[in-house]
Formats: C-alpha cells, structure tokens, sequence
C-alpha cells in the first residue's frame, strides 16, 4: 500500500466489520426527485447538535419545507436506520419474496455492525434518540398537476417499538419500524442505489452528503460537473459558501471519497465528479444475483413465445463485464425489451 493511500485510510473511520458486502440504499432523494423532479434539497441535518429551524426551499415555484421534532432535524446519522431496514427489504424482493408490509424488524445489534458503529451501551442508547428523530421529522411539501396544486405533509417513519433486555433500563434488542407510505413506495418502485460500504467509515457528515450527491447524479459516467454554488445548496450546508469551498478544497486534496475524486477549478467555480476505474471489477460478489419469479412472468409479456430462462443465461452472460446493476430485476426486464426487436437470439 502506497503512502497516499494509506493516509487515506487514516482520514477513514477504521473498519470493524470488514467481512460486510456492499449494500443497497439512498431512497430519499430518489423519492424527492421523483415527486418533485426539479428539487433535490436534503432533508436531513448535517449537524451534530440538535438543528430546531424550519428548513424552506424554494424553485420554480415549488417549495419543500423540512419541519423538525422537540428533539431537532433527523440527522444524516439517523438516516442510517433507514438505510438499513431499505436493505433488509430490497435483499427480500431481490431473493423473490413478496413484501405487502410496511413493518420492518430490525435486530440492533446486526444494524450497529451494519453501519459500523461500535456495539457499547452508548451506542445502543443513541438509536432510541434516532428513531425518535426520524419519527418526528415532518417534510411539507406542493405538487403541481396540471391545474391543480396538492399539499402533501409526510414523515420518514411512521412509528417505532423498542425491545429492550431486562426491562426499560436494559440493553436495546431490537426495533419494530413502521415506514411511512413515501419510503415503502419508493422501496417497491425501486427508486434504491448501490452504496460503497465506505460510506460509513466517512468521519464528516458533510462528506457523507457530497458522496451521495455525486453518486446520484455521476453514478456510473465517467465524470460529471456542477458549479460550487448548487452544489452548496444541494448540499444542504449551512456553512457560508467561502467555508464550503474550503471544506471542498480538502476533500479534493484528501481525495478520501468511495467511488469518486473531485476537481475543483475555481476561475469556474466549477466542481468535477470523476468515477474511480472500475471499482466494481474487484466486488465479484455483485455479480451474484436471482431474479424473482414476477420478473420471468413480467419477461414473458415483453417476450411471447420465446425461452425466458435462454434469455436469462444471455442476460448474465452479457452483465458479466458490466458496472453492477442498481436494481438486477429492472435490468433484465429492460434486457428483454432489446432482445425482442431482435430475431436472432
């Protein structure tokens, strides 16, 4: 290991778990895009310290309000319970199981290794303020359809029930979750992104937003630019925008992030996203995939009278060398839809 590389490593949270495999997730802005396709603002606080504003954006005519509980804004911390319990389902419906249900059991010890966190009783303890977080948090929000403007007001859980060990004092053993209707819609319409399990081993929480912004928008291209200034308000900082630059200035020295390094050329003010070669060349395991039987069924109608097992096998044949799907379901779906227009497979 190069001496960059492992001062690297040292701006990294240390690995405690490193047997874990990369894991499904980001279905907030994903959702936000889809309901309002011209506002990603981040809902979630990036401080450490209990944010009690109103959070308000504005474009276009469209606005997005973030309304915060008595305990404060969920956290890009807190975030990570949903993440987790995301996961869970996606590994289900990827594995062929029907999920008609929006409760979701969570075993606290599995979600502290999960997101690489330490496992005392302080850790334990700070879950029950997320979940409380999370629950509280309201996001208040317009839609325009056509002539018609619908006010929608929703949370990011719906309610939370805690088990502990030896009664209230106890250790926390594992958490019963209600999502709400916006995230479980979200999950079944499989608006969900593939994080690098690094992501959890970033110390700031501002650098964890940056990642996300960049694996939404630069996914798997090459490279992708935004100027520093939109990239500030989607960052959701509330940093003055001379601090930002500093804080983007460091990352782009560091060059720390999964996925990602970023340039920054500042007679442009403009910020770069460039993909790392091929990090998924050395994640095998992502090419372990099944599809679910409604995916064969759903085949079949884009597929008439053809073998839709043949078409699986030159499916995985063809994906093999490629950048791991966000969703295989959805890929071999759309795999077929080619295949049909041609006469010789």
């Amino acid at each position: 290991m190069s001496s960059n590389q492992i001062e690297n490593q040292n701006l990294l949270i240390p690995e405690r778990y490193p047997e874990r495999d990369l894991f499904i997730c980001d279905v907030a802005d994903a959702v936000i895009k889809d309901i309002m396709p011209q506002m990603e603002h981040p809902f979630y606080s990036l401080s450490k310290k209990p944010e009690m504003n109103v959070r308000r954006y504005e474009h276009n005519g469209n606005w997005l309000e973030v309304i915060p509980s008595y305990k404060g804004l969920a956290t890009i911390y807190d975030k990570d319970i949903l993440i987790f319990a995301i996961s869970q389902i996606i590994a289900k419906l990827n594995a062929g199981e029907e999920i008609t249900t929006q409760h979701v059991r969570i075993n606290s010890h599995e979600l502290l290794k999960f997101t690489n966190r330490g496992t005392s009783g302080r850790d334990y303890m700070a879950l029950s303020d997320s979940l409380d977080r999370l629950a509280g948090t309201r996001i208040k929000t317009n839609i325009l359809t056509g002539d018609e403007i619908e006010t929608k007001n929703f949370g990011l859980i719906n309610e939370s029930t805690l088990h502990r060990k030896n009664g209230h004092d106890g250790r926390l053993l594992w958490v019963e979750l209600e999502l709400s209707s916006w995230v479980f819609h979200a999950i079944k319409a499989n608006e969900v992104l593939t994080l690098h399990r690094d992501y959890f081993r970033l110390r700031k929480p501002i650098e964890r937003r940056i990642y996300e912004v960049g694996r939404k928008h630069c996914g798997k291209q090459a490279k992708w630019s935004i100027s520093l200034g939109l990239l500030h308000k989607k960052s959701g900082s509330q940093s003055l925008l001379k601090k930002f630059r500093f804080t983007i200035k460091d990352i782009v020295k560091n060059n720390h992030l999964p996925d990602y390094y970023l340039e920054l050329d500042e007679k442009k003010d403009l910020v770069t996203f460039l993909n790392r070669e091929k990090w998924w060349e050395n994640n095998k395991h992502e090419k372990e995939f099944t599809i679910s039987p409604t995916t064969y069924e759903e085949a079949k109608k884009y597929t008439p009278g053809q073998d839709v097992y043949h078409l699986e096998q030159l499916f995985r044949s063809w994906i093999k060398n490629k950048p791991p799907a966000d969703n295989i379901n959805a890929a071999f779906i759309g795999f077929c839809k080619k295949m049909a227009h041609k006469s010789d497979y």
